[in-house]
């Protein structure tokens, strides 16, 4: 195995939204008021949203551009679960899962077997993974001046009824990494956190084309290899890459009929690494007087000094037009002319052209 994971940055630009709403806004007077979602550091506001939000965009997206099938939703008394079945699930595959439980035990006939008593037996079939797709919440980069916009539902006879929200203008920065070698491959061992098929399931992959493989991390106490279920790599292929080109069409977020934003990236680096750790942090930040945005090309520039023994391929770096100003596009250009790796495009030239590469890095 490789190891290697696709490790992203993006930038979104909206302006006037309140993408993740946090319940009743308690600072306000107006019962109807409600709050965006937002944090403190070193004593100033960042607006953000949540990386399950992003993560709910993103699955949506993936059903309605992609024609994914989501995995049904199970919802008991105090938990709620999915089919735990990547096999048939994408989402399931690249989102993780945790469900817990017990079945009848079946024979090789698929027959229930029973006790000495005549009643069925039971196996516990608690499966979980750990999801391959790995992401931060979206976050502004610099400090938020969040208004309170005041409107009021007047198509009735009567008083009007005020109601509040908190609305805000900002660049956001999120990340995420994508594992390559995780995508489409199982474990089948009972060991917490390895047990991501049950027997069933795993018969079923391995006689619908799947292959095992041999885990390199994990022996059995005998010191052979455990054995892991692999997808065709056509499957992974696309469900890897489908992932990654959903960013070109997401959408989401809260207030979407009065306060609309695109959030689709209006900045993105794609690059292939051979590290989990996520090098683009800090690329962006604040100028002095903390509320203007700063792109940090000496940043980026050091990073692809530092790791360049980690980066395999190309590294894409998509750039709306109109985006970044004049002097941000210099230092851009100066950094593809001294690192010929780094290829320059617009967002979705960069998207494509990289899920082109990958293919290339999958087993």
């Amino acid at each position: 195995m490789q190891n290697l994971k696709t490790q992203g940055f993006i930038l979104i630009d909206v302006d006037v939204v309140a993408l993740n709403n946090a319940g009743k806004d308690n600072s306000s007077t107006n019962e109807n008021a409600v709050a965006t979602k937002k944090v403190t550091k070193n004593g100033r506001t960042f607006t953000y949203v949540s990386g399950q939000a992003w993560r709910y965009w993103w699955r949506n997206t993936l059903e309605k551009h992609f024609n994914w099938s989501l995995s049904p939703i199970t919802r008991e008394s105090k938990v709620a679960f999915t089919a735990a079945d990547p096999i048939q699930y994408a989402d399931d595959d690249i989102f993780g899962y945790m469900r817990a439980g017990t079945s009848e035990k079946l024979d090789e006939k698929g027959n229930v077997v029973v006790d000495n008593k005549g009643k069925p037996k039971t196996e516990n079939v608690t499966v979980t993974r750990i999801s391959p797709l790995k992401n931060s919440a979206i976050v502004s980069v610099t400090s938020v001046q969040v208004e309170k916009g005041f409107s009021s539902m007047a198509r009735h006879d009567g008083d009007s009824v005020p109601y509040v929200k908190e609305e805000y203008s900002a660049i956001m920065k999120g990340m995420f990494a994508l594992d390559f070698e995780q995508a489409g491959t199982f474990a089948t061992y009972n060991k917490t956190g390895f047990k991501n098929l049950t027997e069933l399931l795993q018969k079923a992959a391995l006689e619908s084309g799947a292959k095992q493989i041999n885990d390199p991390f994990v022996k059995k106490e005998s010191g052979e290899p455990q054995q892991l279920v692999r997808l065709a790599r056509e499957t992974r292929v696309k469900r890897i890459t489908e992932t990654i080109k959903a960013l070109k069409f997401i959408s989401g977020g809260a207030m979407q009929t009065n306060n609309m934003g695109d959030v689709t990236p209006k900045f993105i680096i794609l690059s292939t690494m051979t590290t989990g750790n996520h090098p683009f942090t800090h690329i962006v930040g604040s100028g002095v007087e903390k509320r203007t945005f700063v792109f940090n090309h000496d940043g980026l520039k050091e990073v692809l000094e530092d790791y360049k023994d980690q980066f395999v391929g190309n590294i894409y770096i998509g750039v709306r037009n109109g985006f970044l100003d004049r002097l941000d596009e210099e230092g851009l250009s100066k950094l593809t002319e001294a690192f010929k790796n780094v290829k320059k495009l617009s967002i979705n030239e960069a998207i494509d052209a990289y899920c082109n590469e990958l293919q290339n890095y999958i087993e």
